[in-house]
């Protein structure tokens, strides 16, 4: 079955550079008819698992395609090249090309084919280089947004701010994060814009910044709804307890289910903050006054023992 692949792949190959010649009575090639036949090549090779001649034939498609000034199908083949080097694990040089298409799709006058194809890639590379697909992530936002598609561009956001917290980018993630939390508003999606409020919060304070996680909180109360909302007032709540040094009230916030069931990233966020000073619970009032009580007690004590012996033994 291969091998019948392999010749068939072979004999389109053979079609196509047929269709490239000229002479006395051909002066151009038929660049539409090669890449149609080099086409055909890709699958046939890629059936028989021949990633690697499957690739350079969407490649020679690819240069057809693009001397026939046919940008998007150029594209389309650039794109398919990638997934070839996809199946050989050859995933850096994969994303390259599909890079190289959505720059394509772009100049064809197809943004969203564009953006989609950008996000093709960052999920390919995510678990190789995060710091690639963050960059993709948010070209394909990019693109998104200027398409006026917030929905999508928020999706690409997204998936780069978790990406930057995972990889402990914290500074980059809290404007990640403030520019997801900007769009939300503007589409009056307000409860979305209270859990990436507590998201910030969160990646401030691990920044050891309380400053900007309390003027965070200050900010959102513009917002419509988080003033009095429970997300507000936990929040208030964990900036009281870190402020006071108090990580048994930060763990008590951290563990509401209103932390616990976010994004994984933003929850362990939250379950592995540490207030700073080790954590150390400050008393209250009460309790340092029932220990000064206690202190007089055990004074008053001694003193009387003293006296019970002051005048020395009988």
């Amino acid at each position: 079955m291969a091998a019948q692949k392999i010749n068939e792949a072979l004999e389109h190959i053979a079609k196509a550079e047929k269709y490239l010649k000229t002479g006395f009575l051909k002066w151009k090639p038929d660049y539409d008819s090669a890449a149609t036949e080099y086409g055909k090549a890709a699958v046939a090779f890629k059936n028989a698992k021949q990633f690697d001649q499957a690739r350079e034939a969407c490649l020679r498609e690819a240069e057809a395609h693009e001397n026939n000034k046919a940008l998007f199908h150029a594209a389309k083949a650039y794109e398919q090249a990638g997934m070839m080097l996809k199946e050989m694990q050859r995933l850096p040089e994969a994303v390259q090309l599909i890079e190289k298409a959505s720059m394509m799709y772009l100049e064809n006058g197809t943004p969203d084919t564009a953006a989609i194809a950008l996000e093709r890639a960052g999920k390919l590379i995510e678990n190789v280089s995060p710091e690639k697909a963050v960059q993709l992530y948010q070209q394909a936002a990019s693109v998104f947004e200027n398409e006026e598609r917030l929905r999508q561009a928020l999706e690409m956001l997204g998936k780069a701010s978790r990406l930057l917290v995972r990889g402990r980018r914290l500074d980059e993630a809290a404007l990640s994060l403030q520019k997801e939390k900007s769009i939300y508003k503007e589409i009056e999606n307000y409860p979305t814009c209270y859990k990436k409020t507590i998201a910030q919060v969160l990646v401030h304070l691990h920044r050891n910044d309380y400053v900007a996680a309390e003027r965070c909180v200050r900010e959102s109360y513009s917002i419509p709804g988080f003033n009095g909302s429970e997300d507000c007032a936990a929040l208030e709540q964990l900036l009281e307890g870190y402020d006071q040094q108090d990580q048994d009230q930060v763990s008590e916030v951290c563990n509401l289910p209103l932390f616990k069931y976010m994004d994984n990233d933003y929850a362990k966020l939250g379950l592995t903050l540490v207030v700073p000073g080790g954590g150390i619970k400050k008393k209250s009032p009460n309790a340092a006054q029932d220990k000064a009580r206690g202190s007089a007690a055990v004074g008053s004590h001694a003193e009387e023992e003293e006296d019970e012996y002051s005048g020395g033994l009988c």
